[in-house]
């Protein structure tokens, strides 16, 4: 008898970290503010040649999740191409233009790694890829909205000037971690 309980309370340490990352925690039961100070001090941390995505939180409302990010394109970095199995993603587009390919078929396509920050962080399991191959290019600039879908390849196939954005991602898998708070918003002092 002892050694089926030992190995049934092994069973359950393994297994108790993956139900609590894909079940819903208590859901959030009053509004989150993210300020623009957050969001500026985020995109601070962009490498100034570079490319950042940043979670700033991820809130559980029940149904769902929703996590507010921040991403920083510079015009001299290599863009790469992404499609996410199953979160939605709005980009706000708040500096820069550029031109973003969405559809089409993505070329050199691999799985981002299970135990990697973008899919334990950013926006779960996940391909990416050199580019893409078709698909809906269109001109992005300040004050553009696009809504991607789940499984919609994504690509900025030409940044022309430094680009930043917000973005809301919108889980319904409950894949990303509840609660989130972006380590540098973590350390900002309350308003």
């Amino acid at each position: 008898m002892r050694p089926r309980l030992l190995a049934m309370l092994a069973m359950l340490c393994v297994m108790a970290p993956a139900v609590t990352r894909s079940q819903s925690r208590t859901p959030q039961r009053s509004a989150v503010d993210i300020t623009n100070a957050d969001v500026r001090a985020t995109i601070k941390t962009a490498p100034a040649d570079g490319v950042m995505d940043q979670q700033i939180r991820v809130v559980d409302i029940g149904a769902y999740n929703v996590a507010v990010g921040v991403l920083h394109r510079a015009a001299k970095a290599t863009q790469t191409a992404i499609s996410h199995a199953q979160v939605t993603e709005v980009y706000h587009i708040i500096d820069g233009a550029g031109t973003l390919v969405t559809g089409g078929e993505m070329l050199a396509p691999t799985a981002s790694p299970a135990d990697g920050n973008t899919v334990k962080v950013l926006v779960g399991p996940s391909t990416g890829g050199t580019s893409i191959r078709g698909g809906q290019s269109r001109r992005v600039g300040p004050g553009d909205v696009i809504v991607i879908p789940p499984g919609i390849a994504h690509w900025f196939s030409a940044v022309e000037s430094d680009m930043n954005y917000l973005v809301v991602r919108v889980d319904a898998g409950h894949v990303l971690p509840a609660g989130y708070v972006n380590p540098v918003v973590a350390r900002r002092p309350a308003r």
